[in-house]
């Protein structure tokens, strides 16, 4: 049967080939060609690596690009893969690797011009920056080179270019643009106005207090910036140290070349995220019969067309080039949508600044150097800003890149895109932002808050700011707790700041305190023993989250079962009546009170085995909770909330009246951030569970009495 030996040759060697190409697909990709050569030459950099008792990075170089390089090199030893991550969704290649769910990031990138802001903006960052930011790109080449197992494909080798892009595209997502957009792609026109809500779903803390209000004449600074716990915007702590005057320890995000907060030798800041109006979307009149054209002032502008190539992963080395339509208008980046083309312009667009002002910022050594290095309005689109100093000087700024707007319109919802009046090209000074130095009161503090409450009697005043600005006029728990207990001690000591920052009692305007009443106004008693129980549980509360406490556990898992059925309910709202119905309350406390019985046995169990902290075989009970000083998100599963983001790197910062500088800190986890074989993968746990922090040492010989290692990149 010859037909039948050749047929079976045939099927054979196809399946050879479908085995082979399966293998392919599915063998593990290696980068290894990609990073050969792409070291620094030896002795290049002049840096040395000090790590301390609790892993910690001091890295001390003898120029500022030295010290760059170095930092990427110990960043990279802890959290490789979300650095590349981060620089990969700079370049809009992030789902290259991350696969479909990653597209809208790429995307993202493609639909604002990402790439042609940073070559346009390249050559105008001042040399000395781009030196630190090559010199950075460097460290991270150098450990892939020395790691190519580690190495995701596509991606190096780095350069400056692709730090700055990092920066233009992580930075527009804490003031909501990625909201903005998304809500533009909707079946339906979305209202602009419901996407102006809390300032931010995790929020953060800032206050500090002057010598006049300190027991021992300091100044002091509590930086506590909430984040997710993981991921590209999960903080690393490190401290850096050049022979030209860089001398910083604090904080920063994965693919940051210098620190975001902290303090220097001179001053101290930190930041809160505000939500003020930095985004307009224009409703664009449109040629029905080409629609390729759009009108503005009376004459038809014709859309720049660009088509977005994304590259995503489908399953192990397959991969699919798909393309997508970008339009450019006068106004920015364009969304053509079944119920309307839209054009966006927001705060930044188009600049690159934000890398130098943060370099100058950091080597800043008087409030002068450092407001100067603020005045940029080519860097920071937002942010609530913290500040202290050894002179005994705070202050607060509720910075932001606020358009200068024509007042005849309403800058809250859609806007004309028919007329160039509504096209604001600059941006108010920074002297015209809500400002508060050294008030009278002693201390400034916000929380994701109003700035007209930051310093007491001492605040700005809504009246003196435009209505374009969409300054927040909201306040937090947070905040009233924080101005509450400052406001009430004349004398703080150091000690007292520190338990101010772990406060964890709610506000009665609070709206965990105002559930709390809604649920027992609901007429439940007598409907089962368990939820008899449970009123009175509930009815006993003190408003105080502590770990010990047995009624926080109903109100806290009570909210998030309304969340989890998709009830418009903040838990954030102050004042106002709880706009939840009567049905959707009882249905959640009965959920609440099922889960807790489910998996504890009973209505009541200690909020401490409920709120934990878990990272590899730690698993520990926490204080605190939403909206709290002490802040903790968690996720609910199975009865137990586990901390997913809230309070993370906190840092405690003291100039003394002597001018030195003193500080305390803790990180929610540790400094080896993805390797679970470090004991630095959790060894700050507990001392974070406990509320208490570990001291940062700054000069030298206080690193090398508590030195763990010393070495040199690459050696």
């Amino acid at each position: 049967m010859p037909g039948v030996r050749r047929w079976r040759k045939i099927l054979a060697g196809v399946g050879v080939v479908a085995l082979a190409a399966t293998a392919w697909v599915f063998w593990p990709e290696s980068a290894v060609d990609e990073v050969v050569g792409i070291a620094p030459e030896d002795g290049t950099y002049d840096v040395t690596i000090l790590r301390d008792d609790y892993g910690v990075p001091h890295v001390f170089g003898a120029t500022d690009p030295d010290v760059a390089y170095g930092l990427a090199w110990a960043h990279a030893e802890d959290d490789f893969l979300t650095i590349q991550q981060t620089l990969l969704a700079g370049r809009g290649r992030l789902a290259s690797v991350m696969g479909p769910d990653a597209a809208p990031v790429d995307y993202f990138v493609f639909l604002l011009r990402i790439p042609d802001t940073v070559e346009a903006g390249w050559p105008t960052i001042p040399e000395d920056v781009r030196r630190v930011l090559d010199a950075y790109a460097d460290g991270l080449n150098h450990y892939a080179a020395t790691h190519p197992d580690q190495v995701l494909p596509g991606l190096f080798p780095v350069t400056g270019k692709d730090v700055v892009a990092a920066f233009v595209q992580k930075v527009p997502l804490f003031f909501g643009l990625e909201e903005v957009v998304g809500g533009l792609f909707g079946e339906e026109r979305p209202d602009l106005t419901a996407s102006t809500g809390p300032a931010a779903r995790y929020g953060s803390n800032v206050f500090a207090v002057s010598p006049v209000r300190s027991e021992a004449g300091e100044t002091m600074l509590v930086s506590n910036s909430h984040q997710p716990w993981t991921g590209p915007v999960a903080w690393y702590e490190a401290h850096v140290r050049s022979e030209e005057g860089w001398d910083m320890t604090g904080a920063l995000f994965p693919g940051m070349p210098f620190l975001a907060l902290g303090h220097n030798r001179d001053l101290a800041w930190s930041f809160t995220v505000n939500r003020p109006d930095l985004i307009d979307v224009y409703l664009l009149d449109v040629d029905p019969d080409d629609p390729t054209r759009y009108r503005v002032d009376g004459e038809w502008k014709t859309f720049e067309v660009r088509t977005a190539e994304i590259e995503v992963r489908l399953v192990g080395r397959l991969r699919w080039t798909f393309e997508r339509e970008t339009l450019w208008s006068i106004f920015g980046p364009v969304i053509r949508r079944p119920h309307g083309t839209y054009a966006i312009r927001y705060a930044g667009m188009g600049t690159v600044g934000l890398a130098e002002q943060l370099y100058r910022m950091n080597k800043a050594t008087s409030f002068e150097e450092w407001r100067d290095a603020l005045a940029s309005r080519d860097g920071l689109p937002s942010f609530n800003i913290g500040y202290a100093d050894r002179t005994g000087r705070i202050a607060y700024v509720y910075h932001g890149l606020f358009p200068v707007r024509d007042p005849r319109f309403d800058w809250e919802g859609y806007l004309p895109g028919d007329t160039t009046d509504t096209l604001w090209t600059s941006y108010l000074p920074l002297e015209e932002l809500p400002w508060v130095v050294d008030p009278a009161s002693g201390f400034i503090q916000n929380s994701n808050s109003t700035p007209f409450t930051a310093a007491g009697s001492d605040s700005p005043r809504p009246d003196g700011f435009p209505a374009s600005m969409g300054i927040e006029t909201q306040e937090t728990n947070r905040s009233l707790r924080s101005a509450a207990l400052l406001a009430a001690d004349p004398s703080i000591g150091f000690e007292e700041l520190v338990a101010i920052k772990f406060d964890v009692v709610y506000d009665e305007a609070s709206a965990p305190v105002r559930l709390v009443e809604r649920i027992l106004g609901l007429g439940l008693e007598g409907t089962s023993d368990e939820l008899d129980r449970a009123l009175g549980t509930i009815a006993r509360w003190d408003r105080s989250a502590d770990r010990s406490d047995r009624s926080t556990a109903l109100v806290v898992v009570t909210m998030a079962k309304l969340l989890d059925a998709g009830v418009d309910f903040n838990p954030s709202q102050l004042g106002e009546p709880i706009d939840v119905s009567d049905v959707e309350l009882s249905e959640a406390f009965a959920a609440a009170v099922e889960e807790l019985v489910g998996r504890f046995g009973r209505v009541d169990p200690t909020w401490g085995e409920v709120n934990r902290l878990v990272r590899g075989d730690v698993d520990l009970a926490l204080d605190g909770g939403p909206d709290l000083l002490r802040a903790v998100y968690g996720r609910l599963e199975d009865g137990r909330f586990e901390g997913i983001a809230g309070d993370a790197y906190v840092l405690v910062v003291s100039f003394r009246p002597d001018g030195s500088v003193t500080s305390r800190s803790v990180h929610q986890f540790g400094s080896a951030t993805l390797r679970t074989d470090s004991p630095h993968y959790a060894d700050q746990a507990e001392l974070f569970a406990r509320n208490e922090l570990k001291p940062v040492w700054f000069d030298e010989e206080e690193v090398r009495a508590h030195l763990e290692a010393e070495y040199r990149p690459g050696s």
